[in-house]
């Protein structure tokens, strides 16, 4: 009997050390994007993208991230024009977690920058295509150069604290 209750209280304590590291990392995936500044928030969302890979599994950083381009776009952050581009954000956010949860038990360095490589290109690719069929000329090359290097830049940063973060909490 009082081994059954020992088990109980580890699993309930695990259940709610997960749930609290959900919270927070979700708390952190609300916050961020109401920075504004995208070589502030961009890291940062990335960051929160690789460890909540690492530290809550596929499925819930999977549903995080969803949630950044959500965020920006339902309190005004992002410019409207930018709103055709949300999805596709998202689906960059969905591919690089995809991509680094395959490689980063081989190697992290090998699926950070694979997965921040492979973003990049998903994400620049689509904004010329996008931008180029729904939005006003004028516009375009702003948003492209919004859509480009620096979400490479962006990416790999935010593996990089990541990378530092998940060491010092010796998840890595």
């Amino acid at each position: 009997m009082y081994f059954n209750q020992q088990k109980t209280a580890a699993i309930a304590k695990d259940k709610l050390i997960s749930l609290v590291n959900f919270i927070a990392v979700l708390g952190i995936a609300v916050i961020v994007p109401m920075f504004g500044n995208q070589f502030a928030t961009g890291p940062i969302i990335n960051a929160v993208l690789f460890i909540a890979t690492v530290l809550l599994g596929i499925e819930k950083a999977l549903f995080i991230c969803l949630v950044p381009s959500v965020v920006a776009m339902s309190v005004g952050l992002l410019p409207i024009v930018l709103s055709p581009m949300i999805p596709f954000i998202m689906i960059s956010n969905v591919l690089m977690v995809l991509i680094f949860n395959a490689l980063k038990d081989k190697n992290y360095w090998l699926g950070m920058i694979a997965s921040s490589v492979l973003k990049f290109i998903f994400l620049y690719s689509s904004s010329f295509l996008v931008v180029n069929l729904i939005i006003k000329k004028d516009i375009v090359s702003a948003i492209s150069a919004m859509m480009s290097w620096p979400q490479f830049l962006t990416a790999l940063s935010g593996g990089i604290l990541a990378y530092i973060f998940l060491k010092i909490i010796k998840k890595l």
